[in-house]
């Protein structure tokens, strides 16, 4: 387990699809762990995906439980392998941002709440629903595997894309 180095915007991983996990093996296993630990390393992040530390997989992590704006509303540490969004409902702008594109915060529109299959860390199909700042940090994290940013999502770039003024 270590915290890895997480790439920059206009790094090429970032804008790459990432493949699916096709067996399970420690190597997932510690894939798995080292974006826990980046993530838990992360100035407030709640979520962090393979291909931002250079793993182009399918995998990322999220856990909004610490977070003052998912506290309440969690399933607390999630390990998402092929995860596949299975149904939505709502809509609602918030602030996004993100550790590979430390510079900036923008306003993104996301699904309040969506239905998520995937595997598990230890490769069990799950099912849940999530809602909330937890359903949007899940969305933001898929994004990545798909090589889209909160860049490639901002409701408009006139009056949506802020530049963070600190990044604790």
């Amino acid at each position: 387990m270590a915290v890895q180095k997480i790439l920059l915007f206009p790094h090429p991983v970032l804008k790459k699809m990432a493949r699916p996990v096709t067996s399970f093996d420690d190597e997932i296993r510690q894939l798995a762990d080292d974006l826990i630990d980046t993530m838990r390393a992360g100035p407030g992040s709640v979520g962090v995906a393979a291909p931002q530390i250079g793993a182009s997989l399918r995998v990322c992590v999220v856990d909004v439980s610490n977070s003052k704006l998912g506290r309440e509303n969690n399933h607390g540490l999630l390990v998402l392998v092929n995860p596949e969004i299975v149904a939505r409902e709502g809509a609602a702008i918030m602030r996004e941002g993100c550790m590979s594109v430390p510079d900036y915060t923008g306003e993104v529109e996301r699904a309040t709440g969506i239905t998520l299959r995937y595997l598990d860390g230890d490769g069990v199909t799950q099912e849940i629903a999530a809602s909330g700042y937890e359903a949007v940090a899940i969305q933001h994290e898929m994004d990545h595997l798909d090589g889209v940013l909160f860049l490639d999502r901002i409701v408009s770039l006139k009056t949506g894309l802020f530049r963070r003024k600190n990044y604790k």
